[in-house]
């Protein structure tokens, strides 16, 4: 696409689409316009500023040379012009790789305002870009320091990342644990309070098991969602890192392409929309061992009867994404195949430090102290008898009718 920074300090980057034709009609001052692909730009930075600019990227589906390019892209744009300068127009062109650090490197150029070159590489959203800039890229470039393999770097960025995270990943097991070994005791409590005007009391009821076994059914979510932005950012690191392009590791020719295993060129109503025309290996193991990681995680935790599509999800979900990955860079697959190998080996140990006899012990301990109410539980309960009390007045309402 063709990608542009309107001039001044806190002047935005803007692109057209990506992936269809796009026409835009810019009246304010652009500092530097440039048409781009996955790795290379061609930048024209204006000394000054363009004035305007009109912009247009066009699709070469319809023309004779769409086997040879993927678009036209067209910029028409004015300078302001006086004859009374020495040099009336400048300008600079950068055409090389889009390499965080080098781009990084031309805000010399402009030292009045930052040039967001860097944003020429689509590292996602402000806070997902931020993580990918302040903690991905340059760890990366650290590692490539020590290393060529760039398949042996994506393996160590892993294991730093998995180990940084880990804290955070065992709570979340150990949570999963208490709740998996809560599960007949939980089950005992729906079984005693099976009215709906029971609802207040088989709450209460759960809360002090919670409580007592020092439990939170939330404690697993947390800390997962505090681990997806890490996630997310490497999804967009990934496809844009030219540093893996044309580097092979394994099977794979080129860690920022598929690694095609199989290919075929007849076109298959339906699998060829999705798929491609080919299937990536690390792809299919990555799928294979998220399938196999849903099963342990589902035989770990507590499966709510009222929720039966939910295990239809588990193993649902992989599969959605293997038709979404298998167009990716391998390298993307490869590192999520081997996180996902990591966290099943760290479930496994998470398993050695949360035994049942651990949470009874705990139950028992936290059953003599005294029972100290949290402001929390406080106003839950205020809520639930709240609640009890307007489906009493209801139920009353409509026998008298």
């Amino acid at each position: 696409g063709v990608y542009y920074k309107f001039a001044g300090k806190g002047g935005e980057v803007k692109h057209t689409s990506e992936n269809g034709t796009d026409e835009k009609e810019e009246k304010d001052k652009i500092k530097w316009v440039s048409a781009k692909n996955q790795f290379f730009s061609t930048v024209l930075i204006a000394d000054s500023v363009f004035s305007t600019a009109q912009i247009k990227s066009t699709v070469t589906n319809d023309t004779p040379d769409y086997d040879t390019y993927l678009k036209d892209v067209n910029v028409h744009t004015l300078v302001p012009y006086s004859s009374e300068k020495t040099v009336p127009a400048s300008f600079y062109f950068y055409l090389g790789p889009n390499r965080y650090y080098m781009l990084s490197s031309y805000d010399k150029y402009s030292p009045k305002e930052d040039l967001k070159l860097t944003h020429l590489i689509p590292l996602g959203w402000k806070f997902f870009r931020w993580i990918n800039t302040g903690v991905i890229i340059p760890v990366f470039h650290w590692l490539g320091k020590f290393m060529s393999n760039y398949g042996l770097i994506i393996l160590v960025l892993t294991i730093l990342i998995k180990l940084i995270l880990s804290p955070l990943t065992f709570k979340t097991y150990i949570s999963q644990a208490k709740m998996r070994i809560l599960a007949p005791d939980i089950a005992k409590i729906n079984e005693k309070y099976p009215n709906q005007e029971d609802a207040l009391k088989k709450q209460q009821k759960t809360m002090e098991l919670y409580r007592q076994a020092g439990a939170n059914p939330m404690g697993g979510c947390l800390p997962m969602l505090l681990q997806m932005p890490i996630l997310i950012a490497m999804f967009t690191f990934f496809p844009s890192c030219i540093e893996l392009r044309g580097q092979s590791f394994l099977w794979a020719n080129d860690l920022s392409a598929p690694d095609k295993i199989v290919e075929w060129s007849t076109h298959i109503p339906i699998i060829s929309s999705l798929l491609g025309n080919h299937l990536s290996l690390f792809c299919l193991l990555m799928t294979g061992t998220n399938i196999l990681y849903n099963y342990i995680t589902s035989k770990s935790q507590a499966q709510s009867q009222s929720m039966p599509g939910m295990k239809v999800m588990l193993y649902l979900m992989p599969l959605m994404f293997f038709f979404w990955f298998n167009n990716y860079a391998s390298g993307l697959s490869y590192y999520y195949f081997i996180a996902l190998l990591m966290t099943i080996a760290q479930t496994y140990i998470s398993r050695m430090f949360v035994t049942e006899d651990k949470v009874r012990a705990t139950m028992a301990a936290n059953a003599s102290k005294p029972k100290k109410k949290s402001k929390w539980m406080q106003r839950l309960e205020e809520a639930q008898k709240l609640q009890q009390q307007q489906q009493q007045r209801s139920g009353a309402q409509r026998r008298k009718r």
